[in-house]
């Protein structure tokens, strides 16, 4: 286990040995949340690289991660735990066999630990080999209202009730990553309980840098148009912007068919990696990513 970072520095040092590149604003509040154990709310457009930050400071510092993966009627009893009802039921049969009339008694066993089955919010709160882990509450805002209103709770005292068992408190804050994509506002109140920082599309310069860390298979030629490419389509009228992950999707796609640079044909072929929706494709099949590539190469050249 490694020990939490004494610097931003150390912060930008600690991400970058996993892998991911970030700027100085976004290692600072990384920083302050590891320091202060505050919980992190990180915002942004899908693809940005919010996920990916749980994922590294999980890997950094040697912790469990666990994930919990939000979506429309998620409810607190599948974020935080359920029975194994099966084996109650089981129990249950065993006593009435053997002619065991102690109700109280059966009753206490039956909402005991060994029935207890543990979803993520419960397993972050308890013990762990390795140190309190990373809990990567992930897009948040697919949610309902409801379950953020369960979450303050959770990320107040870092502690979860169950009615037939009683208050779980985490005898070591986790690790606590909130992102969202913004679809919806998510709550001040959830808000006010953690920092926040809005995670931006990278600049050119640093898209780069994170390509070569994370695709190091890409030529340098290739690598500097297909980040110019995607910084000049997420400026066009698209439906859905890519994002970093994207980007990195479509440079290990044109390895694998060998390309060196990019041409109109190859784009063409390929730009589902890079798109997800046919409207987008459509609009930049043919002479608009001929537009595009023309610009691209200029400005490669330009620089070269």
């Amino acid at each position: 286990m490694t020990a939490i970072p004494r610097s931003i520095d150390d912060t930008i040092g600690l991400l970058s040995g996993t892998g991911y590149v970030c700027g100085r604003a976004l290692a600072t509040v990384v920083f302050l949340s590891l320091r202060l154990g505050r919980p992190l709310f990180l915002e942004g457009e899908a693809g940005v690289g919010k996920t990916e930050i749980a994922k590294a400071l999980s890997t950094a510092l040697g912790r469990r991660l666990i994930r919990l993966q939000c979506y429309e009627g998620l409810d607190a009893a599948s974020a935080v735990y359920e029975w194994n009802y099966p084996a109650q039921m089981i129990e249950i049969r065993l006593a009435e066999a053997s002619g065991d009339r102690d109700r109280e008694a059966i009753a206490n066993d039956l909402f005991s630990e060994r029935f207890l089955v543990h979803r993520p919010l419960l397993d972050a709160m308890s013990p762990q080999p390795g140190g309190a882990p990373v809990l990567l509450i992930d897009e948040l805002d697919r949610t309902d209202e409801p379950f953020e209103a369960f979450l303050l709770e959770a990320l107040s005292d870092f502690q979860v009730t169950i009615p037939e068992f009683g208050t779980v408190k985490a005898p070591e804050p986790p690790i606590v990553i909130v992102t969202s994509n913004r679809t919806r506002e998510v709550h001040d109140a959830l808000k006010r309980r953690c920092l926040y920082h809005w995670v931006d599309y990278p600049t050119a310069e640093r898209e780069l840098e994170i390509l070569h860390a994370r695709a190091p298979e890409v030529p340098e030629q290739l690598s500097r148009e297909v980040v110019s490419f995607v910084q000049r389509l997420r400026t066009e009228d698209l439906f859905k912007r890519p994002g970093v992950a994207e980007t990195i999707d479509w440079a290990r796609c044109l390895v694998a068919l060998d390309a060196m640079a990019l041409d109109p044909q190859t784009i063409s072929d390929t730009l589902g990696a890079l798109l997800k929706y046919q409207d987008d494709i459509a609009r930049f099949q043919g002479s608009e990513a001929k537009r595009l590539l023309d610009q691209v190469k200029a400005g490669v050249e330009g620089a070269a």
